[in-house]
């Protein structure tokens, strides 16, 4: 399973080179520190897992797990697909409608999620629902990654990346993706998540109809 996983990291993109081994033994720690968490919390619940629990499951030391992810709810929000995601899109013809751009990237991350980490992915989301403390950090995440992709997305359209515009546009893409993964998790995940990607982009795309 974490081959695969490893070698759908390396897929994602055609042109994106397979990671050295030096970055796949540190891959596989921080897949092994996750498995651990979702196993602690999934047995005891989440306040009850504490990162020295992690730590001892994860058969790291707790100063690892901090050099790995400066919170629990990072542990729970982080993925490995925000780099490669960061690659594919500026990857992506350069003539490309943005918009357009994102939703060839982000269904194929979230396909490649559903496939490679289903329980994680599922068990993310529920979380992210259920518990205060990781939505909230899930905003100051969010935010985070909104100022990459307006970097990146800067870069195409030969505009700042403190222009209004493209602020305005990478934040309402983050909060609806955002909304999106709520939706699927309130509706105990019955809907087909890479279907709502693409909903979620044609709403952006078009507004709401009357």
């Amino acid at each position: 399973m974490a081959a695969e996983f490893l070698d759908s990291l390396d897929q994602l993109t055609a042109t994106h080179p397979p990671m050295g081994l030096r970055e796949r033994k540190k891959l596989k720690t921080r897949i092994a520190i996750r498995r651990a968490t979702y196993r602690l919390i999934a047995e005891q619940g989440y306040e009850a897992t504490t990162v020295e629990q992690i730590a001892e499951a994860a058969e790291v030391s707790p100063s690892t797990v901090f050099r790995y992810f400066p919170t629990k709810e990072d542990i729970v929000l982080t993925d490995e697909y925000d780099p490669v995601i960061e690659k594919a899109l500026a990857e992506r013809p350069a003539g490309e409608d943005p918009l357009e751009s994102l939703r060839v990237v982000m269904t194929r991350a979230t396909a490649a999620l559903l496939e490679h980490e289903p329980e994680e992915m599922r068990e993310r989301a529920r979380l992210m629902v259920e518990v205060p403390a990781i939505r909230a950090r899930m905003t100051e995440t969010m935010a985070e990654t909104s100022q990459v992709l307006a970097r990146l997305l800067a870069d195409r359209t030969g505009r700042a990346a403190d222009d209004l515009e493209v602020r305005v546009f990478t934040a309402a893409v983050m909060s609806a993706l955002c909304e999106a993964t709520a939706y699927w998790a309130e509706r105990d995940q019955r809907d087909d998540l890479v279907a709502l990607v693409h909903r979620t982009l044609d709403t952006l795309r078009g507004g709401l109809s009357l």
